[in-house]
């Protein structure tokens, strides 16, 4: 879940982004977890750019600017946790608790200012401090992202952050068992196709609608690993159809032309030329750049130069922005599979036991 994907990690921190495959999912940036974990609490912390006293930065990310807050939070991997923070709470057994990791106690404001601080760095929307109070061993701190709030954990040090406690002598659940359960637990969404752009049989039993973003790292990741593969599985052979929806993200410049690019393209019946046109050079995505591609695949120019010069594909582009949002999309790639919501830059994997799931329900 580009919240609004990596990790979800859409280019929304939303994303997202709960159908996990029985392969690592990748939505961002990996973490990498050393061989000895206490190794951890011995890197050194980063400074926030900040306006505050003394910031540390955290040494793990939880969420980036694909994917928002609040879907990284229920996407951080149950292995993660429990590793890391079962280390720190060894730590601070071995101590009694006098202290934080490091032994060095800060107060709460700055515990609550340093987590503060550092989700701002990375988050595209305003994080704040809602309260905060002592746990004991931790101090529990509530923010607000986005109207929701948010409890999470720092350790007493400030230096260090989780979504949530695991206990160390916790049994874990299989990757099945934990994927069943979302999946189980996963709404349908009644997710319109506009009149927007369609690849495959237009009575396929299986419908993604995908809401994307030219300028996204994780678009473009899921274009090159993932839709290929769904494209020659299960759209060439008549049993899926993609719908492609724009959901062009604000703090990418060069999204919003490009997502009218492409709808303008289509005017001319060369929509998923220009789409993937777009993708495969998604680093000059420049109004000249865009008219030079009108070109190159063929378009009448002059009817392609003034229907972008003229925003009239404005309007098209953000109906979609608005349904996307209605629909609980706030980070790219956000995919719809029948309805049932893929977040993030997905493997295959995770497409492919969806869409089995639904030919087999027809």
């Amino acid at each position: 879940m580009d919240e609004e994907k990596k990790e979800g990690e859409g280019d929304n921190p939303t994303e997202p982004e709960r159908n996990l495959p029985k392969e690592p999912v990748e939505t961002r940036e990996p973490v990498e977890v050393p061989k000895q974990p206490v190794e951890v609490l011995k890197q050194p912390i980063e400074p926030v750019k900040q306006p505050i006293e003394s910031p540390k930065k955290f040494p793990m990310e939880s969420f980036n600017s694909e994917q928002n807050l609040t879907n990284k939070i229920r996407k951080n991997p149950w292995i993660l946790s429990t590793l890391v923070f079962g280390v720190i709470a060894l730590t601070l057994l071995i101590a009694n608790f006098s202290g934080g990791v490091t032994g060095n106690v800060v107060s709460e404001v700055e515990a609550g200012e340093n987590l503060v601080g550092y989700l701002n760095t990375v988050a595209d929307s305003e994080v704040t401090l809602v309260d905060i109070e002592d746990d004991g061993n931790f101090y529990q701190v509530t923010i607000e992202f986005r109207g929701e709030e948010i409890s999470m954990y720092v350790t007493k040090d400030g230096a260090y952050y989780t979504n949530s406690l695991v206990p160390i002598t916790a049994e874990l659940p299989s990757e099945e068992e934990e994927q069943s359960s979302q999946m189980e637990e996963q709404d349908i969404v009644d997710v319109s196709v506009d009149d927007d752009a369609i690849k495959g049989d237009v009575n396929a039993p299986v419908t993604i609608v995908e809401f994307s973003d030219y300028e996204c790292p994780f678009c473009a990741r899921h274009f090159e690993e993932t839709l290929p593969l769904i494209i020659e599985e299960y759209v060439d052979t008549g049993k899926v159809r993609i719908v492609f929806r724009d959901f062009p993200l604000e703090f990418h410049s060069y999204a919003q032309k490009a997502s009218e690019a492409a709808e303008c393209a289509g005017e001319q019946e060369k929509y998923w030329e220009m789409h993937d046109t777009l993708f495969e050079n998604q680093k000059n995505l420049d109004v000249d750049s865009l008219k030079k591609y009108a070109e190159d695949i063929g378009l009448n120019t002059g009817e392609f130069d003034n229907c972008l010069d003229s925003d009239e594909m404005a309007d098209e582009v953000k109906k979609d922005m608005e349904d996307g949002k209605d629909y609980g999309v706030s980070g790219t790639p956000g995919n719809f599979i029948n309805g049932r919501f893929v977040s993030g830059a997905q493997p295959f994997s995770v497409f492919q036991q969806i869409i089995e799931e639904e030919l087999a329900k027809s």
